[in-house]
């Protein structure tokens, strides 16, 4: 009964917070002080033009009707339309965040057995050669701008080596995408089963995966080395090497202990790559969901602003509330809390 009032709790919490984020949006684009009508209508519109557009898009109704508005819109699912081409913002969104799903889940891959073996190698050997090696190699990863790893890889792997592709996007010019599925190209070349698609869609994905994966492991390794130090010092871990259990077992229970501040790293890490990808989309012309807000952005595009605010905002919540609920069912002492 506890864990189902816990989750109740994280579960309204929630929707709580998706409202507030709603209308923080709302009121950020609504007190801007450029006007969208004159993007519409373009900078060869007459007056009248720009009247005429300013109340097709009810900026002249009251500021209360439009919010109430805009909030039964989005509680229809109804993102709006873009002022840059009039496309529904809704099925931008749709065809691109499965790139960028496609593109994070890759760099975790990468991120997470990395960062957490770097972060339990200095743990363990504590001040020690391993220890300091360790820090070492994350403090190099935390010290390097994404987007200047990005550019060395491409240099050392495509332009000297030629193992890899340049940042043409998803896939070379010459390859058909496969049948959509999930949206994602190479999962879906391995549901459709293309061979010579899924070759060239991973080729392509290891070189912004891996300049994500390295930077996200540094998080990770000193995340990790803090709680697990922390774990490896604590009386329960002195009391089972007392009680000779094997060192292996003590390690497993060490782990088991610094788990949750992991977990809670690793939602704030995916909730924050959905606007951090941005440069790495950019650079790999990766046509992702972050790279299309930021050309939303330098358009004044509003509607599509608010779109991406909305889902990415939702989305980490979302991820917080099921950590919120699976860090409660796994350690009764954040219930408790």
């Amino acid at each position: 009964m506890n864990r189902l009032r816990f989750a109740a709790w994280r579960l309204f919490f929630m929707l709580v917070s998706l409202w507030a984020i709603a209308s923080l949006t709302f009121l950020l684009v609504a007190i801007l002080p450029s006007n969208p009508a004159v993007a519409i209508a373009g900078p060869y519109a007459t007056p009248e033009q720009v009247t005429q557009v300013e109340n097709d898009l009810g900026l002249h109704d009251p500021l209360a009707q439009r919010y109430f508005e805009f909030l039964g819109r989005t509680l229809r699912g109804d993102l709006g339309t873009s002022l840059y081409d009039g496309t529904s913002i809704n099925h931008e969104i749709a065809q691109l965040i499965p790139s960028t799903f496609e593109l994070i889940i890759a760099s975790l891959i990468i991120a997470v057995p990395l960062g957490i073996g770097l972060g339990a190698l200095g743990a363990y050997f504590h001040r020690k050669f391993a220890d300091r090696a360790s820090s070492l190699v994350v403090g190099v990863l935390q010290s390097i701008p994404d987007f200047v790893l990005a550019v060395v890889l491409i240099y050392v792997f495509s332009a000297v080596l030629g193992i890899a592709p340049g940042p043409e996007g998803q896939l070379s010019i010459i390859s058909v995408p496969p049948p959509r599925v999930t949206g994602m190209i190479a999962v879906d070349a391995i549901l459709t089963g293309k061979p010579a698609v899924i070759s060239d869609a991973l080729s392509h994905l290891a070189l912004p995966a891996l300049t994500l994966g390295l930077v996200i492991a540094a998080v990770f390794a000193r995340i990790s080395r803090a709680s697990l130090r922390e774990a490896l010092e604590s009386d329960q871990t002195k009391f089972a090497r007392a009680s000779g259990l094997p060192e292996w077992r003590v390690v497993q229970y060490a782990f088991l202990t610094s788990r949750t501040p992991v977990l809670t790293y690793g939602a704030i890490i995916f909730g924050a790559l959905f606007g951090g990808t941005a440069i790495v989309e950019t650079i790999f012309n990766w046509n992702g969901l972050s790279q299309w807000s930021v050309t939303s952005m330098l358009r004044t595009d509003y509607p599509a602003i608010q779109g991406f605010v909305l889902v990415a905002g939702a989305i980490t919540l979302v991820v917080f509330a099921l950590l919120d609920v699976l860090a409660g069912f796994l350690d009764p002492r954040v219930r408790a809390q």
